[in-house]
Protein backbone atom coordinates (compact mmCIF):
# COMPACT_ATOMS: atom_id res chain seq x y z
CA UNK A 1 0.00 0.00 0.00
CA UNK A 2 2.67 2.85 0.81
CA UNK A 3 4.52 1.68 -2.60
CA UNK A 4 1.25 2.03 -4.41
CA UNK A 5 0.84 5.92 -2.46
CA UNK A 6 4.33 6.42 -3.31
CA UNK A 7 4.78 5.54 -7.17
CA UNK A 8 1.17 7.43 -7.40
CA UNK A 9 2.83 10.16 -5.93
CA UNK A 10 5.97 9.83 -8.18
CA UNK A 11 4.19 9.76 -11.29
CA UNK A 12 3.16 13.36 -12.15
CA UNK A 13 7.03 14.05 -11.83
CA UNK A 14 8.00 11.55 -13.76
CA UNK A 15 5.77 11.67 -16.73
CA UNK A 16 6.60 15.55 -17.02
CA UNK A 17 10.35 14.12 -16.79
CA UNK A 18 9.61 11.84 -19.52
CA UNK A 19 8.31 14.79 -21.61
CA UNK A 20 10.91 17.28 -21.12
CA UNK A 21 13.75 14.47 -21.86
CA UNK A 22 11.31 13.57 -24.93
CA UNK A 23 11.66 16.93 -26.03
CA UNK A 24 15.24 17.17 -25.01
CA UNK A 25 16.35 14.14 -26.82
CA UNK A 26 14.45 15.85 -30.20
CA UNK A 27 15.96 18.88 -29.91
CA UNK A 28 19.84 17.49 -28.96
CA UNK A 29 20.66 13.93 -29.49
CA UNK A 30 18.37 13.26 -32.46
CA UNK A 31 19.97 15.56 -34.87
CA UNK A 32 23.31 14.45 -33.58
CA UNK A 33 22.23 11.01 -34.19
CA UNK A 34 21.61 11.61 -37.48
CA UNK A 35 24.80 13.07 -38.52
CA UNK A 36 26.84 10.47 -37.13
CA UNK A 37 24.68 7.75 -38.79
CA UNK A 38 24.78 9.58 -42.32
CA UNK A 39 28.56 10.04 -41.97
CA UNK A 40 28.59 6.21 -41.84
CA UNK A 41 25.78 5.79 -44.34
CA UNK A 42 27.29 4.61 -48.02
CA UNK A 43 24.33 5.57 -50.24
CA UNK A 44 26.24 3.57 -53.18
CA UNK A 45 26.13 0.49 -51.40
CA UNK A 46 23.31 1.03 -49.01
CA UNK A 47 25.16 -0.20 -46.43
CA UNK A 48 27.69 1.26 -43.57
CA UNK A 49 31.27 2.19 -43.75
CA UNK A 50 34.27 4.70 -43.89
CA UNK A 51 33.53 5.68 -47.32
CA UNK A 52 32.17 9.14 -46.38
CA UNK A 53 35.33 9.62 -44.46
CA UNK A 54 37.42 8.70 -47.12
CA UNK A 55 35.78 10.81 -49.68
CA UNK A 56 35.96 13.65 -46.87
CA UNK A 57 39.72 13.62 -46.30
CA UNK A 58 40.47 12.04 -49.39
CA UNK A 59 41.55 14.85 -51.44
CA UNK A 60 44.57 17.29 -50.62
CA UNK A 61 41.83 20.47 -51.14
CA UNK A 62 39.24 19.33 -47.96
CA UNK A 63 42.72 18.64 -46.17
CA UNK A 64 44.14 21.29 -46.19
CA UNK A 65 40.72 23.29 -46.03
CA UNK A 66 41.12 21.90 -42.55
CA UNK A 67 44.06 22.86 -41.65
CA UNK A 68 43.78 26.66 -43.17
CA UNK A 69 41.03 26.44 -40.06
CA UNK A 70 43.24 25.92 -37.16
CA UNK A 71 45.74 28.37 -38.42
CA UNK A 72 43.14 30.74 -38.75
CA UNK A 73 41.82 29.97 -35.31
CA UNK A 74 45.65 29.74 -34.24
CA UNK A 75 46.00 33.58 -35.93
CA UNK A 76 42.69 34.96 -34.96
CA UNK A 77 43.01 33.93 -30.88
CA UNK A 78 47.04 35.04 -30.98
CA UNK A 79 45.74 38.40 -32.40
CA UNK A 80 43.13 39.09 -30.15
CA UNK A 81 45.32 38.39 -27.09
CA UNK A 82 47.68 40.70 -27.97
CA UNK A 83 44.93 43.62 -28.23
CA UNK A 84 42.29 42.19 -25.86
CA UNK A 85 44.51 41.59 -22.75
CA UNK A 86 46.04 45.08 -22.36
CA UNK A 87 42.76 46.88 -22.83
CA UNK A 88 41.06 44.75 -20.43
CA UNK A 89 44.04 45.49 -17.80
CA UNK A 90 44.21 49.29 -18.73
CA UNK A 91 39.85 49.44 -17.69
CA UNK A 92 40.26 47.06 -14.76
CA UNK A 93 43.57 48.29 -12.99
CA UNK A 94 44.73 51.68 -14.40
CA UNK A 95 43.05 55.23 -14.20
CA UNK A 96 42.84 55.65 -17.82
CA UNK A 97 40.00 58.13 -18.95
CA UNK A 98 37.49 57.09 -20.88
CA UNK A 99 36.64 53.61 -19.24
CA UNK A 100 33.12 53.95 -19.53
CA UNK A 101 33.41 54.83 -23.50
CA UNK A 102 36.03 51.67 -24.05
CA UNK A 103 33.75 49.50 -22.37
CA UNK A 104 30.78 50.78 -24.67
CA UNK A 105 32.51 50.34 -28.07
CA UNK A 106 33.71 47.23 -27.03
CA UNK A 107 29.79 46.25 -26.10
CA UNK A 108 29.24 47.48 -29.78
CA UNK A 109 32.24 45.00 -31.67
CA UNK A 110 30.36 42.35 -29.32
CA UNK A 111 26.77 43.06 -30.93
CA UNK A 112 27.71 43.84 -34.37
CA UNK A 113 27.04 40.78 -36.51
CA UNK A 114 30.53 39.52 -38.33
CA UNK A 115 28.98 39.09 -41.65
CA UNK A 116 27.99 43.56 -41.43
CA UNK A 117 31.45 43.51 -40.23
CA UNK A 118 32.60 41.73 -43.00
CA UNK A 119 30.94 43.53 -45.51
CA UNK A 120 32.05 47.29 -44.11
CA UNK A 121 35.78 46.19 -44.20
CA UNK A 122 35.07 45.07 -47.95
CA UNK A 123 33.56 48.69 -48.47
CA UNK A 124 36.77 50.24 -46.54
CA UNK A 125 39.80 47.87 -47.87
CA UNK A 126 38.66 46.48 -51.17
CA UNK A 127 41.51 46.28 -53.39
CA UNK A 128 40.06 48.56 -55.85
CA UNK A 129 37.26 50.98 -54.44
CA UNK A 130 37.99 50.42 -50.94
CA UNK A 131 37.92 53.95 -48.86
CA UNK A 132 40.74 52.63 -47.56
CA UNK A 133 42.82 52.69 -50.76
CA UNK A 134 41.37 55.28 -52.58
CA UNK A 135 42.38 57.57 -49.96
CA UNK A 136 45.60 56.40 -50.27
CA UNK A 137 46.02 56.91 -53.74
CA UNK A 138 44.85 60.31 -53.70
CA UNK A 139 47.50 61.56 -50.87
CA UNK A 140 50.35 59.62 -52.60
CA UNK A 141 49.71 59.53 -56.01
CA UNK A 142 50.03 55.93 -56.41
CA UNK A 143 48.52 53.51 -58.94
CA UNK A 144 47.71 51.17 -56.64
CA UNK A 145 46.36 50.88 -53.23
CA UNK A 146 47.97 49.04 -50.27
CA UNK A 147 45.47 46.85 -48.69
CA UNK A 148 43.53 44.02 -50.07
CA UNK A 149 40.64 42.53 -47.80
CA UNK A 150 40.24 39.61 -50.11
CA UNK A 151 43.11 37.73 -48.10
CA UNK A 152 44.54 35.15 -45.04
CA UNK A 153 45.57 38.51 -43.13
CA UNK A 154 42.31 40.15 -43.95
CA UNK A 155 40.02 37.08 -43.08
CA UNK A 156 42.24 37.03 -39.77
CA UNK A 157 41.85 40.55 -39.11
CA UNK A 158 37.82 41.12 -40.06
CA UNK A 159 37.51 37.81 -37.75
CA UNK A 160 40.18 39.30 -34.74
CA UNK A 161 37.87 42.50 -34.65
CA UNK A 162 34.88 41.33 -33.93
CA UNK A 163 36.22 38.26 -31.62
CA UNK A 164 38.47 40.13 -29.62
CA UNK A 165 35.18 40.90 -27.05
CA UNK A 166 35.40 37.50 -25.59
CA UNK A 167 38.92 37.43 -24.17
CA UNK A 168 38.58 41.55 -23.21
CA UNK A 169 35.14 39.85 -21.18
CA UNK A 170 37.29 36.89 -19.76
CA UNK A 171 40.38 38.79 -18.66
CA UNK A 172 38.75 42.01 -17.14
CA UNK A 173 36.24 40.24 -15.04
CA UNK A 174 39.50 38.03 -13.70
CA UNK A 175 41.18 41.10 -12.87
CA UNK A 176 38.37 42.86 -10.90
CA UNK A 177 38.22 40.08 -8.13
CA UNK A 178 42.47 40.81 -7.81
CA UNK A 179 42.64 42.95 -4.57
CA UNK A 180 45.75 44.93 -4.68
CA UNK A 181 46.88 43.34 -1.43
CA UNK A 182 48.93 40.89 -3.24
CA UNK A 183 50.33 43.51 -5.72
CA UNK A 184 51.32 45.60 -2.54
CA UNK A 185 52.61 42.78 -0.70
CA UNK A 186 54.72 42.19 -3.88
CA UNK A 187 55.66 46.02 -4.01
CA UNK A 188 56.66 45.44 -0.17
CA UNK A 189 59.24 42.82 -1.26
CA UNK A 190 60.75 45.07 -3.23
CA UNK A 191 59.24 44.57 -7.13
CA UNK A 192 58.57 47.26 -9.11
CA UNK A 193 56.01 48.07 -10.93
CA UNK A 194 55.96 46.24 -14.40
CA UNK A 195 57.73 43.00 -12.84
CA UNK A 196 54.38 43.34 -9.77
CA UNK A 197 52.29 42.96 -13.27
CA UNK A 198 54.35 40.30 -15.13
CA UNK A 199 54.76 38.07 -11.72
CA UNK A 200 51.95 38.43 -9.44
CA UNK A 201 48.69 40.33 -11.59
CA UNK A 202 48.97 38.33 -14.84
CA UNK A 203 49.66 35.07 -13.42
CA UNK A 204 46.75 35.42 -11.42
CA UNK A 205 44.16 35.75 -14.23
CA UNK A 206 45.80 33.31 -16.65
CA UNK A 207 43.44 30.64 -16.67
CA UNK A 208 40.74 32.89 -17.28
CA UNK A 209 42.97 34.59 -20.30
CA UNK A 210 43.11 30.63 -21.54
CA UNK A 211 39.35 30.35 -21.24
CA UNK A 212 38.77 33.02 -22.85
CA UNK A 213 41.15 32.28 -25.84
CA UNK A 214 39.78 28.75 -26.24
CA UNK A 215 36.62 30.49 -27.05
CA UNK A 216 38.19 32.87 -29.31
CA UNK A 217 39.75 30.02 -31.52
CA UNK A 218 36.22 28.22 -31.23
CA UNK A 219 34.20 31.06 -32.40
CA UNK A 220 36.86 31.71 -35.42
CA UNK A 221 36.87 28.13 -36.76
CA UNK A 222 33.11 27.50 -36.41
CA UNK A 223 32.68 31.21 -38.06
CA UNK A 224 30.87 31.10 -41.90
CA UNK A 225 29.49 34.93 -42.89
CA UNK A 226 33.26 36.17 -42.74
CA UNK A 227 34.84 33.40 -44.87
CA UNK A 228 32.09 33.15 -47.26
CA UNK A 229 32.76 37.03 -47.86
CA UNK A 230 36.17 37.34 -47.75
CA UNK A 231 38.06 34.11 -47.80
CA UNK A 232 35.93 32.20 -51.20
CA UNK A 233 36.82 35.64 -53.56
CA UNK A 234 40.16 35.27 -51.65
CA UNK A 235 40.56 31.34 -52.63
CA UNK A 236 41.44 30.80 -49.45
CA UNK A 237 39.62 27.11 -48.43
CA UNK A 238 37.96 26.78 -44.67
CA UNK A 239 35.71 23.86 -42.59
CA UNK A 240 32.97 26.10 -43.01
CA UNK A 241 33.05 27.07 -47.01
CA UNK A 242 33.79 23.51 -47.92
CA UNK A 243 30.93 21.90 -46.10
CA UNK A 244 28.87 24.59 -48.32
CA UNK A 245 30.33 23.44 -51.46
CA UNK A 246 29.70 19.90 -50.29
CA UNK A 247 25.79 21.09 -50.04
CA UNK A 248 26.11 22.76 -53.74
CA UNK A 249 25.58 20.13 -56.95
CA UNK A 250 25.55 17.31 -56.41
CA UNK A 251 24.64 17.30 -53.09
CA UNK A 252 26.62 14.57 -51.02
CA UNK A 253 25.13 15.27 -47.75
CA UNK A 254 26.79 12.38 -46.50
CA UNK A 255 30.08 13.39 -46.95
CA UNK A 256 29.34 16.78 -45.69
CA UNK A 257 28.54 14.97 -42.60
CA UNK A 258 31.67 13.02 -42.19
CA UNK A 259 33.82 16.26 -42.86
CA UNK A 260 31.71 17.62 -40.01
CA UNK A 261 32.55 15.54 -37.52
CA UNK A 262 36.14 16.44 -36.65
CA UNK A 263 34.93 20.22 -36.12
CA UNK A 264 32.57 19.06 -33.74
CA UNK A 265 35.76 16.75 -32.03
CA UNK A 266 37.84 19.48 -31.74
CA UNK A 267 34.95 21.80 -29.78
CA UNK A 268 34.09 19.40 -27.69
CA UNK A 269 37.77 18.67 -26.83
CA UNK A 270 38.54 22.75 -26.13
CA UNK A 271 35.30 23.34 -24.80
CA UNK A 272 36.58 20.49 -21.54
CA UNK A 273 39.68 21.90 -21.72
CA UNK A 274 38.11 25.78 -21.32
CA UNK A 275 35.66 24.52 -18.13
CA UNK A 276 39.02 23.40 -16.42
CA UNK A 277 40.96 26.02 -16.83
CA UNK A 278 38.13 28.47 -15.85
CA UNK A 279 37.34 26.22 -13.05
CA UNK A 280 40.77 27.19 -11.47
CA UNK A 281 40.10 30.40 -10.99
CA UNK A 282 39.22 29.49 -7.77
CA UNK A 283 42.37 30.24 -6.58
CA UNK A 284 42.54 33.84 -6.93
CA UNK A 285 40.70 34.71 -3.60
CA UNK A 286 40.61 33.32 0.10
CA UNK A 287 37.55 34.75 1.11
CA UNK A 288 34.29 35.39 -0.64
CA UNK A 289 35.22 39.11 -0.72
CA UNK A 290 38.17 40.49 -3.30
CA UNK A 291 39.25 42.93 -0.94
CA UNK A 292 40.54 46.46 -2.12
CA UNK A 293 41.24 47.37 -5.97
CA UNK A 294 43.13 50.29 -6.28
CA UNK A 295 44.27 51.66 -9.19
CA UNK A 296 47.71 52.01 -11.23
CA UNK A 297 48.84 55.20 -12.08
CA UNK A 298 50.01 55.49 -15.66
CA UNK A 299 50.71 58.90 -15.60
CA UNK A 300 51.25 60.86 -18.93
CA UNK A 301 50.46 57.60 -20.47
CA UNK A 302 47.64 57.13 -19.82
CA UNK A 303 46.43 59.21 -22.51
CA UNK A 304 48.22 57.25 -24.56
CA UNK A 305 46.70 53.56 -23.46
CA UNK A 306 43.49 55.72 -24.20
CA UNK A 307 43.95 56.26 -27.42
CA UNK A 308 45.34 52.83 -28.59
CA UNK A 309 41.77 51.16 -26.68
CA UNK A 310 40.25 53.87 -29.08
CA UNK A 311 42.42 52.93 -32.42
CA UNK A 312 40.84 49.49 -31.80
CA UNK A 313 37.15 50.65 -31.11
CA UNK A 314 37.87 52.89 -34.25
CA UNK A 315 39.10 49.69 -36.34
CA UNK A 316 35.52 47.40 -35.26
CA UNK A 317 32.92 50.04 -34.63
CA UNK A 318 33.56 53.57 -35.65
CA UNK A 319 35.11 52.90 -39.22
CA UNK A 320 32.52 49.96 -40.12
CA UNK A 321 29.78 51.93 -38.98
CA UNK A 322 30.77 54.86 -41.02
CA UNK A 323 30.82 53.16 -43.95
CA UNK A 324 27.73 51.12 -43.66
CA UNK A 325 25.73 54.30 -42.94
CA UNK A 326 27.48 56.18 -45.81
CA UNK A 327 26.75 53.30 -48.32
CA UNK A 328 23.04 52.95 -47.20
CA UNK A 329 21.96 56.08 -47.93
CA UNK A 330 24.56 56.36 -51.37
CA UNK A 331 23.41 55.93 -55.11
CA UNK A 332 26.90 54.48 -55.53
CA UNK A 333 29.01 53.73 -52.14
CA UNK A 334 32.24 55.06 -54.54
CA UNK A 335 31.18 58.33 -55.07
CA UNK A 336 31.70 58.96 -50.90
CA UNK A 337 29.78 61.25 -49.20
CA UNK A 338 27.79 64.39 -51.08
CA UNK A 339 24.47 66.07 -51.33
CA UNK A 340 24.20 64.78 -54.84
CA UNK A 341 24.90 60.86 -53.57
CA UNK A 342 22.05 60.65 -51.08
CA UNK A 343 19.24 58.83 -51.43
CA UNK A 344 16.34 56.69 -49.83
CA UNK A 345 16.67 54.39 -52.35
CA UNK A 346 18.34 51.85 -50.95
CA UNK A 347 15.41 51.40 -47.65
CA UNK A 348 12.93 51.48 -50.53
CA UNK A 349 13.97 48.60 -52.27
CA UNK A 350 15.26 46.92 -49.40
CA UNK A 351 11.49 47.08 -47.54
CA UNK A 352 8.89 48.20 -50.42
CA UNK A 353 10.98 46.98 -53.81
CA UNK A 354 12.39 43.66 -53.33
CA UNK A 355 9.35 40.98 -51.87
CA UNK A 356 12.10 38.63 -50.33
CA UNK A 357 13.75 41.03 -48.54
CA UNK A 358 10.74 42.22 -46.72
CA UNK A 359 9.80 38.87 -45.94
CA UNK A 360 13.12 38.29 -44.15
CA UNK A 361 12.99 40.92 -42.07
CA UNK A 362 9.72 39.51 -40.72
CA UNK A 363 11.25 36.27 -40.85
CA UNK A 364 14.01 36.94 -39.08
CA UNK A 365 11.85 38.50 -35.72
CA UNK A 366 9.19 36.26 -36.13
CA UNK A 367 11.62 32.92 -35.77
CA UNK A 368 13.82 34.83 -33.55
CA UNK A 369 11.05 35.70 -30.96
CA UNK A 370 9.22 32.24 -31.08
CA UNK A 371 13.10 30.52 -30.54
CA UNK A 372 13.27 32.51 -27.65
CA UNK A 373 9.56 31.80 -26.09
CA UNK A 374 10.32 27.82 -26.63
CA UNK A 375 14.02 28.06 -25.22
CA UNK A 376 12.81 30.15 -22.21
CA UNK A 377 9.90 27.69 -21.37
CA UNK A 378 11.91 24.50 -21.86
CA UNK A 379 15.06 26.00 -19.89
CA UNK A 380 12.48 27.50 -17.14
CA UNK A 381 11.18 23.92 -16.38
CA UNK A 382 14.11 21.86 -16.78
CA UNK A 383 16.00 24.67 -14.25
CA UNK A 384 13.28 24.49 -11.71
CA UNK A 385 13.18 20.49 -11.50
CA UNK A 386 17.05 19.80 -11.48
CA UNK A 387 17.39 23.59 -9.18
CA UNK A 388 14.81 22.37 -6.55
CA UNK A 389 15.52 18.95 -6.36
CA UNK A 390 12.11 18.03 -7.48
CA UNK A 391 13.51 14.48 -9.56
CA UNK A 392 16.32 12.10 -9.16
CA UNK A 393 19.27 12.28 -12.12
CA UNK A 394 17.64 15.86 -13.05
CA UNK A 395 21.76 16.03 -14.08
CA UNK A 396 21.33 14.18 -17.04
CA UNK A 397 18.43 16.69 -18.07
CA UNK A 398 20.99 19.80 -17.10
CA UNK A 399 23.42 18.15 -19.19
CA UNK A 400 21.11 18.00 -22.27
CA UNK A 401 20.21 21.34 -22.30
CA UNK A 402 24.06 22.59 -22.14
CA UNK A 403 24.89 20.21 -24.50
CA UNK A 404 24.20 22.81 -27.56
CA UNK A 405 27.18 25.03 -26.81
CA UNK A 406 29.75 22.72 -27.59
CA UNK A 407 28.31 21.89 -31.30
CA UNK A 408 29.26 24.86 -33.80
CA UNK A 409 26.34 26.32 -35.65
CA UNK A 410 27.14 25.16 -38.96
CA UNK A 411 27.61 21.39 -37.84
CA UNK A 412 24.10 21.77 -35.75
CA UNK A 413 22.69 22.54 -39.23
CA UNK A 414 23.84 19.76 -40.39
CA UNK A 415 22.84 17.44 -38.08
CA UNK A 416 19.26 19.08 -38.23
CA UNK A 417 18.90 18.82 -42.40
CA UNK A 418 19.93 14.76 -41.40
CA UNK A 419 17.34 14.59 -39.05
CA UNK A 420 13.97 16.29 -40.37
CA UNK A 421 15.23 16.97 -44.12
CA UNK A 422 13.84 13.51 -45.49
CA UNK A 423 10.62 11.46 -44.44
CA UNK A 424 8.72 11.22 -41.96
CA UNK A 425 9.56 15.23 -41.16
CA UNK A 426 10.07 16.91 -44.56
CA UNK A 427 10.78 19.87 -42.45
CA UNK A 428 14.02 21.07 -44.94
CA UNK A 429 13.22 24.90 -45.98
CA UNK A 430 10.08 25.40 -43.30
CA UNK A 431 9.20 27.73 -40.36
CA UNK A 432 9.42 24.97 -38.10
CA UNK A 433 13.10 23.49 -39.10
CA UNK A 434 14.11 27.42 -38.75
CA UNK A 435 12.64 28.13 -35.27
CA UNK A 436 13.26 24.36 -33.45
CA UNK A 437 16.80 24.99 -34.93
CA UNK A 438 17.54 28.25 -33.59
CA UNK A 439 15.46 27.08 -29.81
CA UNK A 440 18.68 24.03 -29.95
CA UNK A 441 21.18 26.70 -30.99
CA UNK A 442 20.46 29.27 -28.02
CA UNK A 443 18.75 26.50 -25.10
CA UNK A 444 22.39 27.00 -23.43
CA UNK A 445 21.70 30.64 -22.71
CA UNK A 446 18.38 30.19 -21.50
CA UNK A 447 19.23 27.56 -19.67
CA UNK A 448 22.08 29.33 -18.01
CA UNK A 449 19.87 32.87 -17.35
CA UNK A 450 16.67 30.64 -15.87
CA UNK A 451 18.83 28.75 -13.71
CA UNK A 452 20.28 31.75 -12.17
CA UNK A 453 17.16 33.22 -12.15
CA UNK A 454 15.71 30.76 -9.61
CA UNK A 455 18.87 30.11 -7.41
CA UNK A 456 18.00 33.83 -6.69
CA UNK A 457 14.53 33.03 -4.88
CA UNK A 458 14.99 31.46 -1.51
CA UNK A 459 12.58 28.25 -1.86
CA UNK A 460 11.74 28.83 1.95
CA UNK A 461 9.42 31.29 0.29
CA UNK A 462 7.85 28.72 -1.91
CA UNK A 463 7.29 26.67 1.00
CA UNK A 464 5.29 28.81 2.78
CA UNK A 465 2.78 28.95 -0.04
CA UNK A 466 2.47 24.71 0.49
CA UNK A 467 2.33 25.62 3.96
CA UNK A 468 -0.32 27.51 3.59
CA UNK A 469 -2.25 25.06 1.33
CA UNK A 470 -1.16 25.85 -2.03
CA UNK A 471 0.04 23.75 -4.82
CA UNK A 472 3.37 23.70 -6.25
CA UNK A 473 2.42 25.44 -9.70
CA UNK A 474 0.87 28.31 -7.57
CA UNK A 475 3.63 28.92 -5.73
CA UNK A 476 5.46 28.93 -9.16
CA UNK A 477 2.52 31.53 -10.54
CA UNK A 478 2.31 33.56 -7.62
CA UNK A 479 5.64 33.99 -5.65
CA UNK A 480 8.63 32.64 -8.10
CA UNK A 481 7.24 33.95 -11.48
CA UNK A 482 6.82 37.72 -10.33
CA UNK A 483 10.27 37.94 -7.96
CA UNK A 484 11.97 36.08 -11.85
CA UNK A 485 9.78 38.37 -13.77
CA UNK A 486 12.59 41.18 -14.80
CA UNK A 487 15.34 38.22 -15.13
CA UNK A 488 12.95 36.28 -17.20
CA UNK A 489 12.59 39.05 -19.69
CA UNK A 490 16.73 39.79 -19.96
CA UNK A 491 17.03 35.96 -20.50
CA UNK A 492 14.47 36.51 -23.40
CA UNK A 493 16.25 38.98 -24.59
CA UNK A 494 19.31 37.33 -24.53
CA UNK A 495 18.17 34.61 -27.11
CA UNK A 496 16.42 36.96 -29.15
CA UNK A 497 19.12 39.12 -30.04
CA UNK A 498 21.63 36.35 -31.17
CA UNK A 499 18.96 34.73 -32.65
CA UNK A 500 18.11 37.70 -34.76
CA UNK A 501 21.91 37.85 -36.34
CA UNK A 502 22.49 34.19 -36.57
CA UNK A 503 23.72 32.86 -40.25
CA UNK A 504 25.60 30.05 -39.41
CA UNK A 505 22.53 27.77 -38.59
CA UNK A 506 20.26 29.55 -41.14
CA UNK A 507 22.85 28.87 -44.10
CA UNK A 508 21.90 25.09 -44.63
CA UNK A 509 18.27 25.08 -43.29
CA UNK A 510 16.52 28.34 -45.32
CA UNK A 511 14.43 27.74 -48.21
CA UNK A 512 12.49 30.24 -51.02
CA UNK A 513 10.05 31.36 -48.28
CA UNK A 514 12.03 31.54 -44.57
CA UNK A 515 15.25 33.66 -45.63
CA UNK A 516 16.11 35.15 -42.89
CA UNK A 517 17.98 38.98 -43.03
CA UNK A 518 21.56 37.02 -42.14
CA UNK A 519 20.63 35.21 -45.15
CA UNK A 520 19.69 37.60 -47.40
CA UNK A 521 22.28 40.63 -46.41
CA UNK A 522 24.69 37.56 -48.00
CA UNK A 523 23.11 37.18 -50.69
CA UNK A 524 22.81 40.60 -51.67
CA UNK A 525 26.65 41.39 -50.94
CA UNK A 526 27.61 38.14 -53.63
CA UNK A 527 24.72 39.84 -56.24
CA UNK A 528 27.09 42.87 -55.65
CA UNK A 529 24.34 45.10 -54.79
CA UNK A 530 26.58 46.36 -51.66
CA UNK A 531 24.26 49.71 -51.17
CA UNK A 532 20.98 47.75 -50.70
CA UNK A 533 22.98 45.08 -48.36
CA UNK A 534 24.18 48.05 -46.47
CA UNK A 535 20.58 49.32 -45.62
CA UNK A 536 19.95 46.10 -44.56
CA UNK A 537 22.75 45.73 -42.29
CA UNK A 538 22.05 48.92 -41.13
CA UNK A 539 18.19 47.97 -40.18
CA UNK A 540 19.62 44.93 -38.22
CA UNK A 541 22.02 46.71 -36.32
CA UNK A 542 19.42 49.53 -35.47
CA UNK A 543 16.84 46.86 -34.21
CA UNK A 544 19.83 45.10 -32.41
CA UNK A 545 20.66 48.21 -30.93
CA UNK A 546 17.63 49.02 -29.78
CA UNK A 547 17.14 45.27 -28.16
CA UNK A 548 20.73 46.11 -26.20
CA UNK A 549 19.48 49.33 -25.02
CA UNK A 550 15.96 47.47 -23.66
CA UNK A 551 18.20 44.96 -22.06
CA UNK A 552 20.83 47.35 -20.49
CA UNK A 553 17.98 48.57 -18.22
CA UNK A 554 17.38 45.10 -17.09
CA UNK A 555 20.53 43.87 -16.43
CA UNK A 556 22.84 46.78 -16.89
CA UNK A 557 26.27 46.90 -18.64
CA UNK A 558 27.09 42.99 -18.47
CA UNK A 559 23.59 42.63 -20.83
CA UNK A 560 24.96 41.49 -23.18
CA UNK A 561 28.23 39.91 -22.31
CA UNK A 562 27.05 37.62 -20.00
CA UNK A 563 26.72 35.47 -23.25
CA UNK A 564 29.92 34.68 -23.20
CA UNK A 565 30.24 33.30 -20.14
Amino acid sequence: MLVRMRLRHLEPSFVVVLGLGAILVFLVLYPLFWLLVGSLYDPASGGFGLANFTAAYGRERYVIALRNSLVLGIAVTALCSVVAVPMAWTVSRTNMPGKTLVRMLTLGAFATPPYLGALAWILLAGPNAGWLNAAYRAITGSATGVFNIFSFPGLVFIIAVYSYPYLFVFTSAALDTVSSEMEDAANILGAGKWRTISRVTLPLVVPAIAGGAIITFLESIALFGSPAMIAIPARYNVVTTQLLEFFSYPVRVQVAEAYALPLLAVTVALYLLQQKLIGRRGYVTLTGKGGERRLIELGRFRWLAFAGCMFVSGLSVVLPLAVIVQAAFARTWTRGFGLDNLTWGNFHYVLLEQSATAQSMINTFTFAAAAAVLALGLALAIAYLVERKLIPLAGILSFLCLAPFVVPGIVLAIGFYAAYAARPFFLYGTAAIMILAFTTRFLPIAYANAGAAIRGVNPEMEEAVRILGGSRLLAVRRVLAPLMKGSLASAWLLVFIPATRELSTAIFLYGPDTRVMSVMLLNLTDEGRLEAASALGLLLLAAIILIALAGFRLLGRDFMVRRSE
